[in-house]
């Protein structure tokens, strides 16, 4: 695998890979990018080397008209990046379609370089079948989806989007909007995001789902109270679920934890990996 050039995008901060260096891989969401982590990525250069992975299909990676855009086709990839790039001590780091790509990545490692994972936090992760939010829905109806996209534009989408799953519709910024609509001005990024929506269900997620019990790695699991596109039931199952978890619930708090509350949320996350976690929920 090595020099294989990976169709996705990824930047790193931080002090380079060493073998007294941690290595925390940070995977976004649907439809974002790795803007999502931008108030988190200060604080965790200071002790690790951040790589920030923009998915294949999203922000600034290679969108090619392929199909391959399930989870588990995200998760090979990432995969792929970790050995390519020889990362060790790695704490996955993945928020809500970027969860569950985590969670198939530590799988994915388990099977064949289980010596690599370390931790893994995951936010408003998705991990189990439910009710696809609304704008997964309306991506997998492709005329609608390009025909609103058309009519509205991105910027216009993206902020109803936005507003929708945050706890304060009012919190959501022009800059934040401009971050988020600034790819799907692309046909080839709108086509993705359509092509994602079509797979975002693993095909296999009936044999995925007991596998979770298979990582033994600390898992964080934090979670907005009022998050109506990945329910707090999903975290509570997945505290069940995975042996050595902890689940945090933020109150005022929606879909997007580390940008909604980007102080509390850092804070929880740096006393669980650096030794300061007091396990309470």
């Amino acid at each position: 695998m090595n020099g294989f050039e990976l169709p996705l995008h990824v930047e790193t901060h931080g002090p380079d890979p060493a073998a007294d260096i941690e290595a925390v891989v940070l995977i976004h969401g649907y439809g974002g990018s790795a803007y999502s982590w931008r108030y988190w990525v200060p604080h965790l250069a200071r002790r690790a080397h951040v790589v920030l992975v923009d998915l294949k299909g999203f922000g600034s990676a290679p969108k090619p008209d392929d199909g391959q855009y399930s989870p588990e086709d995200q998760a090979e990839l990432v995969y792929r990046m970790i050995v390519q790039r020889d990362l060790k001590r790695v704490t996955l780091m993945g928020h809500s379609l970027g969860g569950g790509v985590a969670l198939l990545t530590a799988l994915r490692l388990l099977d064949g370089e289980n010596d690599r994972l370390a931790r893994m936090v995951l936010v408003a992760a998705a991990a189990y079948p439910q009710r696809l939010p609304p704008f997964v829905t309306l991506a997998r109806y492709k005329r609608t989806c390009l025909a609103v996209f058309r009519l509205l534009g991105p910027t216009r989408v993206i902020r109803w989007v936005l507003r929708s799953i945050v706890f304060d519709a009012d919190s959501i910024t022009e800059s934040q909007v401009q971050a988020y609509a600034e790819p799907l001005y692309e046909a080839d990024a709108r086509r993705a995001l359509i092509d994602v929506a079509l797979r975002i269900v693993p095909e296999s997620i009936d044999d995925i789902i007991p596998r979770f019990r298979e990582i033994k790695v600390p898992v964080l699991l934090l979670w907005g109270a009022h998050d109506r596109v990945v329910p707090v039931s999903v975290g509570e199952r997945l505290k069940a679920e995975l042996t050595d978890s902890r689940l945090h619930i933020f109150g005022s708090c929606g879909h997007l934890p580390p940008e909604e509350l980007p102080q509390d949320t850092w804070e929880r996350t740096e006393a669980f990996m650096w030794g300061l976690d007091d396990e309470s929920s």
